[in-house]
């Protein structure tokens, strides 16, 4: 297990890192401010800001960084970077750590923001030429977005097995019925493409009852009900979206892989994907270790900087010491998934999607109580870093999901 980083993947950590520190800090501010204002009015739009910084970041190859080191030739070579094989899991774990580090902004300027990666990866994996040359070359592109459409508002959703939504083939088509919710992307202007998971034969086995299909938005009987705020934010451009689909019907090729096989293309999406989700949560974690650290050399209170109060000092110490534990988690379940795939990498990766946003909520919490009222306020971005890791000890999967996992396959091995 060599954890340093291939030579392309070090070349690329200091292009993005140099990218980040020089191009999207200095307007991430701005293009909030741009995007907040516009929602306001009542129009969800995108910023020119993005799209400025996209163009620079295509110009010098650094788009596309995720796609996986499996798909080189066409698509590597025409949405990649600097053409050629894509990268593994391994390589690309530092540099979404660099992207977490800007404000939320940083992966849509490099066409590497969930979920577009991973419906991308799934239209890599298990597309079809046709669905792959409607869909996924806009989505490399960065000419449209998707929307991943999996949980109910009806049901308890960390049990994936009891979501009733449906996708039944009738003839030619498959009838799209239910409701789903907390649909990331479905609020940007730029949405045009669903993919919706659904039961399709109750009577088989629990893992080959549902389906994963297609579903362009603007389909008749598709409709956004409402975006949902996550903690009063409403995260705009973006969205998250409360979805109905009331007798949708899309043709039967487009379904994903084949009928009742979408816990398997769930298994081989989500494995990377958290990954992602990790590290970005590493670089939001740095950042608020930075904030901490400076806010309490600059401030005193009771005749002492504010870092030797307290314990603020055992704090800080033990933000780091957590910090890299993380990563170093991250980094072997990375290792792990390139080496055997995802079921090789089942314990580590849920490992990973629990410690990773409690670490990373703890060392914001920490960060904000040195800031005072401030970091609390829209002045640091450490409210909205909070809510970011909060919400996703939830997405893909609860804590205790992830937990129990790690216990059976823990409990197994003695069994």
């Amino acid at each position: 297990m060599d954890f340093a980083p291939s030579p392309r993947a070090a070349e690329l950590i200091t292009l993005v890192r140099d990218f980040v520190t020089d191009e999207i800090e200095p307007v991430a501010e701005d293009y909030h401010r741009e995007v907040t204002a516009a929602a306001a009015t009542g129009t969800w739009a995108e910023s020119p800001i993005l799209g400025e910084l996209r163009a620079k970041a295509r110009a010098q190859g650094l788009w596309n960084l995720f796609l996986p080191v499996e798909h080189t030739g066409h698509y590597a070579e025409q949405f990649g970077t600097h053409g050629g094989a894509g990268l593994s899991n391994s390589d690309y774990a530092p540099l979404a750590e660099q992207m977490g580090r800007a404000t939320f902004l940083a992966p849509y300027v490099f066409n590497c923001n969930a979920p577009d990666t991973g419906n991308m990866e799934v239209l890599l994996k298990y597309g079809t030429d046709e669905q792959k040359a409607q869909w996924l070359e806009p989505l490399l592109d960065g000419q449209i977005r998707s929307a991943f459409t999996m949980t109910e508002p009806g049901v308890a959703s960390s049990d994936a097995t009891n979501m009733e939504a449906t996708a039944v083939v009738d003839g030619d088509e498959v009838v799209v019925n239910g409701r789903k919710w907390w649909s990331t992307g479905v609020g940007h202007p730029d949405c045009r493409i669903l993919v919706f998971m659904g039961l399709s034969d109750p009577d088989a086995d629990r893992h080959h009852r549902h389906t994963m299909v297609l579903v362009p938005l603007d389909t008749p009987g598709v409709k956004v009900e409402r975006l949902l705020s996550t903690m009063n934010l409403q995260d705009e451009p973006v969205g998250h979206g409360e979805v109905s689909f009331d007798q949708v019907r899309v043709p039967k090729e487009n379904i994903l892989l084949g009928e009742g096989r979408a816990f398997e293309i769930a298994q081989g999406r989500l494995g990377p994907g958290r990954v992602h989700h990790c590290m970005r949560l590493i670089g939001q974690a740095e950042v608020a270790l930075e904030l901490a650290i400076k806010r309490g050399l600059s401030r005193s209170a009771f005749g002492k900087p504010l870092v030797n109060l307290g314990g603020n000092r055992e704090r800080i110490a033990d933000a780091r010491i957590a910090i890299d534990q993380a990563r170093l988690l991250v980094l072997n379940a990375a290792w792990k998934l390139d080496v055997g795939g995802p079921l090789n990498a089942l314990s580590e990766v849920s490992q990973i999607k629990v410690i990773v946003p409690n670490v990373a909520q703890q060392v914001i919490d920490m960060a904000i109580q040195l800031h005072g009222g401030g970091g609390l306020s829209a002045d640091v971005p450490l409210s909205a870093m909070w809510t970011n890791a909060r919400a996703l000890r939830l997405a893909d999967g609860p804590d205790e999901v992830h937990r129990g996992v790690v216990a059976r396959l823990e409990i197994s091995k003695h069994q």
